[in-house]
């Protein structure tokens, strides 16, 4: 009977919910801090740091505690200048804080992506208006409104947290998710600011008052998140969202009147002092090695050719959005066409307030558009256009969970509603898919020699068959929401849902499995060196190079590639240290038994996993004149180059 009561109550207080704005407010704060715990915040830091990256950034930041440089990052005895200072800086006061640890490491990507969905729920709450006729004045007092806005603001907030591109990022210990934040931060605020009644209606241009003021703080903000943007990333923490405005700002026809209002030159100067001095200070510490390095190869020649071999046809952004953004990709088209983007003269004459989807719509294409036409690619440069795409979706699925009957008879929303259904079906049937795919997904995996025992240990695990049946259950309840019209809005909460019983469920726990095949091993004999090492012997890692042996041990290591750069370092006796006779070899069990070695000529420490922990004379490996090879010598090199294809 209770229950029954209960039920009842949650009944009438959906019904009613926007008459309420304090139990409205206190399930929003509820439902926010229950989407950042699961996605963000949930076993953070119960998992070793991932190679390759992550223990690069998270080694950086230590030695700048170590060495007492905030300027020069270094990885490893060598300088680092893959990335400006922000997520380093982040990371030390971290370690100052909470201690060493991989919880600490990944803390800023956490924080700017709780910063994100929080204020992505804010703008969302007032300015998420589904379509400009929700924003008459008849229509702004109506409950449909503001039930519709509160709709926005759940469903947006939930998108932007609950993608696998965010997810992935927001808990690695990398700059991709603050560089996210930072950036999605400094639009999400321009818009509020563009929006916002000033003390002093602007009417001048740039061009009457180029020294014009900052009008609201939101402008203020918009500026401290775009120069933190340029310290997480560089140049593009300003060229992509500067071209999003601009862009955005000339088809509605305000650019000058909004730059007025924006304070340019002032912001502009706030944004030097905040960035300028670092970089000043770097290359004065460096010279052209960082000009070269940072915005010549990191930079420029990562636009106009391919880096590191990220090479991936013109279409890959189109597949990386459609799969990581998945299942709300799905209905991103009809989102974006309902925005009817070629009736400019209709978006003109808006109010600024109900432009919110045109501006997300601007945010997402620009930065599709700007990475597809780089020549260099990777799934994560596209994670700053995930907020814009969450907005899209969450507007089109709230107009419809508030929709009126088909009994109007308009012809847009009719159109609208034939396109959902489309959306709907294929829905469906990518969960079909997706379900079957879960089942299978092992017969798919190839040999991985970091973890021989990954294929059966997941067949073992369930987790695939449990994947299978998640999806195939939100199938089957979308296809009995489908039936009726009125219930079509709910396929969002299905899809949440499902979306969300996965990654509790099947991914974390994969997630685990991973961690403990492929790196627990490597964090077991990074203590096992700590535990065993003399004062001053050489650590070298052949055939595997993996930062995260650095982080752990703490102390440098030498990565052996291939053949080439073994026999260059060993012709050199002072790459030796002349502290120690021996030295640490880490490599794979497989590779140490090709060296030729006889048993009683090392001392195996210890074996974990794919990898064995041996101490050797250094006499056994290389003869000790320089320069100088006997065949068997040079043998001994051709063996251990044979280690160097893996990487």
């Amino acid at each position: 009977m209770k229950k029954f009561k209960v039920a009842e109550t949650i009944e009438q207080w959906w019904q009613t919910f926007e008459k309420d704005p304090k139990g409205t407010w206190i399930f929003s704060i509820v439902w926010l801090a229950t989407i950042v715990w699961i996605a963000f915040l949930w076993n953070l830091g119960n998992t070793g740091l991932i190679d390759e990256t992550e223990p690069l950034f998270a080694e950086a930041a230590r030695q700048m505690t170590v060495t007492g440089n905030w300027i020069t990052p270094y990885f490893n005895g060598e300088t680092r200048f893959d990335k400006p200072p922000l997520v380093y800086w982040l990371m030390a006061i971290g370690y100052k804080l909470f201690g060493l640890n991989s919880w600490t490491v990944r803390f800023p990507s956490v924080l700017a992506a709780i910063a994100l969905t929080v204020l992505g729920f804010y703008i969302l709450r007032y300015f998420g208006f589904a379509n400009p006729a929700a924003t008459q004045p008849q229509a702004l007092q109506s409950g449909r409104t503001q039930r519709q806005l509160w709709l926005s603001a759940w469903i947006g907030s939930a998108l932007i947290a609950f993608n696998m591109e965010t997810l992935i990022w927001a808990r690695l210990g990398v700059s991709d998710m603050l560089l996210s934040g930072c950036m999605g931060g400094s639009l999400f605020c321009f818009f509020h600011g563009y929006v916002s009644k000033t003390k002093k209606e602007h009417s001048q241009s740039i061009l009457q008052n180029p020294f014009s003021k900052i009008s609201n703080s939101w402008y203020l903000a918009f500026y401290i998140l775009l120069g933190l943007a340029v310290l997480t990333k560089g140049p593009v923490g300003i060229v992509l969202p500067g071209l999003i405005i601009c862009l955005f700002l000339l088809y509605v026809g305000k650019f000058r009147q909004v730059l007025a209002e924006m304070g340019v030159f002032w912001g502009g100067l706030i944004f030097l002092l905040m960035t300028v001095p670092w970089y000043v200070l770097v290359i004065l510490e460096n010279g052209s090695a960082y000009i070269n390095s940072f915005f010549g190869y990191h930079n420029f020649e990562r636009f106009t050719s391919v880096v590191n071999d990220h090479w991936a046809p013109w279409y890959f952004y189109f597949l990386i959005v459609l799969g990581l953004f998945a299942p709300w990709s799905i209905y991103l088209p009809l989102a974006i066409a309902r925005q009817r983007v070629w009736q400019r003269n209709f978006w003109v004459a808006q109010p600024r307030y109900a432009q919110l989807s045109l501006f997300a719509l601007f945010w997402f294409a620009v930065i599709f558009i700007f990475f597809s036409i780089s020549v260099t690619k990777l799934p994560s440069y596209v994670l700053p256009l995930m907020p814009a795409g969450a907005i899209l979706v969450a507007l089109l699925w709230s107009e419809e969970l508030t929709k009126n009957s088909l009994s109007s008879g308009q012809k847009n929303q009719q159109k609208n509603s034939y396109g959902f259904l489309l959306s709907a079906i294929v829905n469906i049937l990518f969960l079909i898919l997706l379900a079957i795919a879960f089942v299978f997904v092992t017969n798919f995996f190839g040999p991985d020699p970091t973890a021989p025992n990954l294929r059966e240990s997941l067949r073992a695990s369930g987790l695939t068959g449990r994947g299978g049946i998640i999806w195939a259950t939100t199938a089957a309840i979308s296809i009995i929401l489908l039936s009726k019209r009125e219930r079509w809005g709910w396929l969002s909460l299905t899809n949440c849902i499902g979306f969300v019983a996965c990654f509790v469920f099947v991914v974390t726990p994969a997630f685990f499995m991973l961690d403990n095949l492929r790196q627990l091993p490597l964090r077991q004999l990074s203590q096992t060196i700590v535990r065993v090492q003399q004062p001053g012997e050489d650590l070298w890692a052949i055939g595997i190079k993996k930062p995260s042996i650095v982080f752990y041990t703490q102390r440098p290591v030498q990565f052996f590639k291939n053949q080439f750069f073994l026999r260059v370092y060993a012709k050199d006796p002072e790459n030796y240290s002349k502290h120690s006779d021996s030295l640490l070899i880490l490599s794979q069990k497989k590779f140490i038994s090709k060296i030729p070695l006889a048993a009683q000529d090392y001392e195996s420490l210890n074996e974990k996993g794919a990898y064995e922990l041996i101490r050797v004379a250094k006499e056994k490996v290389f003869a000790p004149e320089a320069g100088v090879r006997g065949q068997g010598s040079e043998v001994r090199g051709q063996r251990l180059g044979e280690m160097g294809s893996m990487n």
